[in-house]
């Protein structure tokens, strides 16, 4: 497979000040999209639950000036992309591909590895950042609650 972005966009400027926020999605909204054709003709269409939720989210990102690609799941990556997504350096990357935290294929020469399980890999590391601050919240909570 292939690495290629699916699309990519970003907002200019204007653009931003221009358009409108979605407004927050609650159980059960339903999310049409209106086509406005170059002769006139309107075209309406229904969206899924996950879908809006991802146009929501997208939306959300470009109006704060983002860049979003969109990417599928199984998308193959470079030690590079992957780097990117992780915040880490690239030799980092390929020192946690060689001890199995992130798994890979050979292409050719050139890992490769599946978006999904870079953000498995994210996710773990998040957390991994995340106990260290929760256990000092723990600890002050118990010196409060426990000592005179």
């Amino acid at each position: 497979m292939t690495s290629h972005i699916v699309h990519l966009a970003a907002l200019s400027a204007q653009e931003r000040e221009r358009a409108p926020a979605l407004p927050k999605l609650a159980e059960g909204d339903r999310v049409e999209l209106r086509v406005r054709r170059h002769g006139g003709d309107v075209q309406i269409v229904a969206l899924p639950s996950a879908a809006a939720a991802a146009i929501h989210a997208v939306l959300a990102c470009l109006l704060q000036g983002e860049r979003v690609a969109v990417l599928t799941e199984d998308q193959e990556l470079t030690p590079n992309q992957a780097a990117d997504i992780l915040g880490m350096s690239r030799p980092l990357v390929v020192q946690r591909m060689e001890v199995g935290d992130l798994p890979f294929r050979y292409v050719g020469k050139h890992r490769r590895t599946r978006l999904k399980d870079v953000l498995t890999l994210k996710r773990r590391l998040d957390d991994q950042q995340a106990a260290p601050g929760e256990l000092s919240e723990d600890a002050e909570d118990l010196i409060r609650d426990h000592v005179p």
